[in-house]
């Protein structure tokens, strides 16, 4: 009788830490691994010069482009067919969108992330969109830098981007 209960007691514990656990696909943390030589796709900048606004997109064909901000990012992500030379027609062919956390510089997803627009941070592309991974951390940073919105992942539209960029 005390081995059933031990072996029940042992089935539970298990049971209960696959209950939990994220699925085997899930990263438990995010890379960006650039060097003094890596430059963003959309604005030719130096990514080590900034990197807390660092972001990338990991595409399914196998290839990593870099972007100087969550702008860029999100300027590539909406029109991915004006740099035909990465071979990326949808949004469909990326694997992985990672963005760096303002505050902590930890590289988190960008899809869970989010942005801050019109605070008084701008990034070496200009005016820009802060990330950060928690809407907690968004809400304090909007206080102190007198944010205007915060946005989730899927809010940031093209045309945001374009009023950003000061093309509307």
């Amino acid at each position: 009788m005390k081995l059933f209960t031990l072996l029940m007691f042992i089935s539970s514990l298990l049971l209960a830490d696959a209950l939990t656990s994220k699925p085997f696909n899930a990263p438990e943390f995010y890379t960006m691994d650039y060097d003094k030589n890596t430059t963003g796709l959309v604005r030719h900048l130096k990514i080590y010069k900034a990197p807390k606004w660092a972001a990338k997109i990991t595409v399914r064909n196998g290839k990593t482009v870099y972007f100087s901000s969550p702008k860029s990012m999100f300027e590539f992500y909406h029109r991915p067919g004006k740099w035909f030379e990465v071979g990326v027609k949808s949004e469909r062919d990326f694997s992985e969108i990672v963005v760096t956390d303002y505050e902590t510089l930890k590289h988190i997803n960008a899809e869970t992330a989010f942005y801050v627009y019109g605070s008084r941070a701008t990034s070496p592309s200009g005016d820009d969109l802060v990330a950060l991974a928690t809407k907690e951390a968004a809400e304090k940073f909007s206080k102190a830098y007198s944010g205007k919105r915060i946005f989730k992942f899927d809010e940031v539209s093209d045309a945001l981007i374009r009023l950003i960029n000061g093309r509307i």
